[in-house]
C-alpha cells in the first residue's frame, strides 16, 4: 500500500494535458488551486496507515490475499457494503470535503459483477481482463475516477441521434491492436488526482446506440485525454487568502471536464464494447453503489454541526431553547442519512460473480434523502450563526493597519473567545453552505449519482406496490 507521501510523489510523475483558468497548468502538485483537493484524496492513503484504524481503511484482496486500501477492494460480504459506508462517514468528517476516490471503488465494484454477466452470455472473456486490471489497481494502490456523464447534447434524443455524435463517449475506429474513442465525460470528481480513467456508458442503450456501449480503463495521463478545469465558487480565496477566508483551510474537492480526442484503447484494457443491452445494468450496479457512498455526507454533516454549536458558544446563544432545538433537528437528519447508507448495505446480497451488492430500492431511498436534508441543515447552520456568513469583512481587512481594529473590535463575540476562532468557524459555515465546500457538501448532493428524479424512478421500479395492495386487501375484506 502507497502512503499518503508516496501517493503525492505518485502524482508528480503524472503528466496531464490540464488547463484552468485560460491557462496550461503544468505543476499539479503545487498548485494552490489544486493542492487542497490532492491533500484530500492524500488523506484516504494518511489514515490507512493508522493501526486503529485498520479495519475501516484497509481489506484483503480476494485475488492475491495481501493488505490492501478499501479503495481497491471488491466487496466480499455484507461486512464490507457496512464498513464502507462507515468509512465514507469517518472521511468526510476528517476532510470535512470530497475525497474522491468513491466513484473509482464503485466503478470496480460494478464492473466486476457485469463483465462476469457479459462473459456468462456472450461467451467473452471482459471479466479476464477486468480481474487483471483490479490485480494493477491493488498491488500498485492507484486512484481510479470512474467516468459515467457525458454531455448528452440535446437529453430529448439518444446517443445515435444526436447532430454532434460526440455528445456520447463512443466508438470512431476498431484496429487489430484495440479501438479509439472520441467525446467527453464531464463533472469528472477528482480526475487530475487520479491514476487511472475507468470509463462507462452514462445510460441504457438500444441496438443503434451500440458504438456508445463501451466500457474501458487507461492511464489517466495517456495521449489525446484532455483536462478542463472546473471552476468552483470562491476557489481564487486558496489564493488570495488561504489562511482564513478559504473556511477549509486543509481539504477540498476538484472536477473536471475530459476530453477524450481520438484515444487509443488496446484490447486488453476493455471491459465491454456494443454489448449495448448490458448498459443499463452498469449503469444501475454503479448507481447503487455510489447512491449507497453518499454517506460521506453525514461525515461532512457532522462537521457542520460542530461549526454551528460552536457558532452558538462563540456568540453566547447556546443555551437558547430554540438554537438547542435546530441543532437537535441537524442531528437528527444527519443520523438518519447514515442509517438509510448502513441500511442498504446490510440488506445486500451475494451476485453469481461473487460480489456483493447493495439493497437497491434502499440505496436510492438514502441517496434522494441526501438531496434534501444536507440542504435543511444548511439552512439550519445558516440561522444559527446569522447574516454575518456573507457579510463579513476580508482576512486582509482584519490585518489591515487602520481598520482592523474595527473589524476586531465590532467582531467580537463571547468574552474570552478569540475574535480569530469566530472568524474561522463563520467562514467554514459560509464555505459549507454557500461557499466553496458547498460544491462538496450541496452540489454534489443534489446532482452527484445522479439528481433527485433518477433515484425516484428506480424507487418506483423497486417498490413492490402490488405487496402494499395485497396487504390493504386482505385487512379490509377484498378477496379479488
Amino acid at each position: 500500500m502507497k502512503t499518503k507521501a508516496e501517493y503525492i510523489e505518485s502524482m508528480r510523475k503524472m503528466h496531464f494535458e490540464l488547463y484552468m483558468f485560460g491557462e496550461r497548468v503544468t505543476n499539479l502538485v503545487d498548485d494552490p488551486i489544486i493542492k487542497p483537493t490532492m491533500n484530500c484524496v492524500a488523506a484516504t492513503y494518511e489514515l490507512a496507515e493508522k493501526p486503529e484504524l485498520e479495519k475501516v481503511m484497509t481489506a484483503t484482496s480476494h485475488l492475491t490475499g495481501e493488505k490492501i486500501n478499501r479503495f481497491c477492494h471488491i466487496h466480499q460480504s455484507i461486512e464490507d457494503l457496512v464498513t464502507k459506508s462507515k468509512m465514507g462517514r469517518l472521511l468526510g468528517a476528517y476532510t470535512g470535503s470530497c475525497f474522491q476516490r468513491c466513484a473509482g471503488m464503485d466503478t470496480l465494484n460494478a464492473l466486476s459483477i457485469v463483465t462476469y454477466d457479459i462473459d456468462q452470455k456472450y461467451g467473452t472473456e471482459y471479466n479476464k481482463r477486468f480481474l487483471k486490471f483490479l490485480r494493477h489497481v491493488q498491488e500498485n494502490d492507484l486512484v481510479c475516477d470512474g467516468a459515467m456523464t457525458d454531455p448528452k447534447g440535446d437529453r430529448g434524443l439518444r446517443p445515435a441521434e444526436q447532430a454532434d455524435p460526440d455528445q456520447y463517449l463512443h466508438v470512431v475506429e476498431e484496429a487489430q491492436d484495440g479501438i479509439v474513442v472520441r467525446g467527453c465525460k464531464i463533472h469528472q470528481t477528482g480526475a487530475v488526482n487520479s491514476h487511472e480513467i475507468v470509463a462507462m456508458p452514462t445510460r441504457a442503450m438500444r441496438e443503434e446506440d451500440k458504438d456508445y456501449a463501451v466500457s474501458f480503463a487507461l492511464p489517466a495521463d495517456t495521449k489525446g485525454i484532455i483536462y478542463i478545469y472546473g471552476r468552483q465558487s470562491c476557489d481564487t480565496r486558496k489564493i488570495d487568502s488561504p489562511n482564513m477566508d478559504v473556511g477549509n483551510i486543509r481539504y477540498g474537492g476538484q472536477e473536471c471536464m475530459v476530453v477524450f480526442e481520438d484515444v487509443f484503447v488496446p484490447w486488453e484494457r476493455v471491459f465491454m464494447y456494443k454489448e449495448w443491452d448490458f448498459a443499463s445494468d452498469l449503469v444501475e450496479k454503479f448507481a447503487s453503489y455510489h447512491r449507497q457512498s453518499y454517506a460521506c455526507k453525514s461525515g461532512i454533516g457532522d462537521v457542520l454541526i460542530g461549526a454551528a454549536q460552536l457558532i452558538a458558544e462563540y456568540q453566547g446563544t447556546s443555551k437558547a431553547n430554540h438554537i438547542r432545538d435546530k441543532i437537535i433537528d441537524m442531528i437528527h437528519l444527519n443520523e438518519t442519512l447514515i442509517c438509510c447508507s448502513l441500511a442498504c448495505a446490510h440488506e445486500g446480497h451475494k451476485e453469481p460473480c461473487g460480489t456483493y451488492f447493495v439493497n437497491t430500492l434502499f440505496a436510492n431511498v438514502s441517496k434522494l434523502n441526501v438531496t434534501k436534508f444536507p440542504y435543511e441543515m444548511a439552512r439550519l447552520a445558516q440561522e444559527i450563526a446569522g447574516g454575518i456568513v456573507v457579510t463579513m469583512p476580508s482576512e486582509k481587512d482584519l490585518n489591515h493597519p487602520k481598520v482592523g481594529e474595527y473589524v476586531a473590535k465590532y467582531l467580537k463575540g463571547s468574552e474570552g473567545i478569540p475574535i480569530e476562532n469566530r472568524i474561522r468557524i463563520i467562514r467554514l459555515i459560509e464555505s459549507l453552505t454557500v461557499g466553496l465546500g458547498a460544491v462538496c457538501y450541496l452540489t454534489e448532493s443534489m446532482h452527484g449519482a445522479g439528481s433527485p428524479m433518477a433515484q425516484k424512478i428506480m424507487i418506483g421500479r423497486r417498490a413492490n406496490i402490488d405487496r402494499m395492495k395485497d396487504a390493504a386487501k386482505r385487512l379490509c375484506g377484498i378477496d379479488s
